[in-house]
């Protein structure tokens, strides 16, 4: 794009709040439309987009406000823009979400408060935190995060990629190759899933991954396609998994009479473990069109061909 002025056309489910965030900032050349027409850069929300992405022919510049783009992956859609999401902002949030249903879970916290209600006393044994071994599939922002905060509890930490190589100042304590999946869930009391949806991820955790699992708390924060129900399912039955905190599912919302609702081992949120705040996004974007707008690269550019 060249210095003129640009034309902004905001698609989320907040866009007046994205509207006055963005005129607070007055930023260089950047004019907010209502006409589709004419817009050549989106603020959007994916799911939004895809249904509509015919009414903006003019767009290059598309900066989500969520981190997953899974509903512009389709081939059937244009993808001759350029595409970002955010990052850096959901660690916080994944970390308060996973570490506090772990220590609820391991200090019996649930338990407690029923016994409170019947005005039972009774004291149960616990381990700490410190004794455990975590494994989180995804070693990029949000996973490296949540291992800075499990180990500041004394977590022993691991993670999974596609190369098995820590990256430099990496909080993991050991990370492993992605075809390490099994020998690594064996070794983990908590497994969590921080992946995006891509080919390579759907079904990952699945009844050979979890074959040699031994009581582990398990936490989807990833994308639903990652896990296979019915070896979820199965691993619950035997105890191979002690309970699951699923907080994305392959549709939703999850169907009235999905098992998953009424199963004592699996805790269902709705997909809630972290949002996208606007006036994070609107950081993001800002710092974006400014470097756009100097002729820089952008951040947190999406590669089609991989679906992140």
């Amino acid at each position: 794009m060249d210095n003129f002025t640009k034309k902004l056309y905001i698609l989320t489910d907040s866009n007046q709040t994205y509207q006055e965030l963005i005129k607070k900032l007055n930023l260089p050349d950047l004019e907010i439309t209502n006409r589709r027409s004419e817009a050549q850069i989106l603020l959007a929300a994916p799911p939004m987009l895809a249904k509509q992405f015919n009414d903006f022919p003019k767009v290059k510049w598309v900066q989500s406000v969520y981190a997953g783009v899974d509903a512009l992956m389709n081939n059937s859609l244009r993808q001759d823009y350029t595409l970002t999401n955010v990052k850096g902002i959901f660690g916080q949030q994944i970390s308060e979400y996973v570490l506090g249903f772990c220590i609820q879970h391991c200090r019996h916290f649930n338990t407690y408060t029923h016994q409170q209600s019947v005005r039972q006393w009774r004291a149960h044994s616990y381990r700490t935190l410190s004794e455990r071994s975590m494994l989180i599939l995804g070693t990029g922002s949000i996973g490296s995060y949540l291992a800075k905060t499990a180990k500041a509890l004394g977590i022993h930490t691991m993670g999974i990629n596609s190369s098995g190589i820590p990256a430099i100042d990496s909080p993991f304590d050991e990370v492993f190759h992605i075809q390490e999946l099994k020998y690594a869930v064996s070794k983990a009391n908590i497994l969590v899933n921080t992946l995006p949806n891509t080919k390579n991820t759907v079904g990952i955790i699945n009844q050979d991954a979890l074959l040699d699992a031994k009581e582990l708390l398990l936490f989807n924060v990833g994308r639903g396609s990652a896990i296979d129900e019915r070896s979820l399912l199965n691993a619950l039955d035997s105890n191979a998994v002690n309970h699951a905190y699923l907080d994305v599912f392959e549709q939703e919302p999850l169907a009235a009479d999905h098992p998953f609702w009424t199963h004592t081992g699996i805790t269902v949120t709705p997909h809630i473990a972290a949002v996208s705040f606007p006036h994070q996004v609107v950081e993001i974007f800002a710092e974006n069109y400014k470097k756009q707008h100097k002729g820089n690269e952008l951040q947190h550019v999406i590669d089609f061909s991989k679906g992140y």
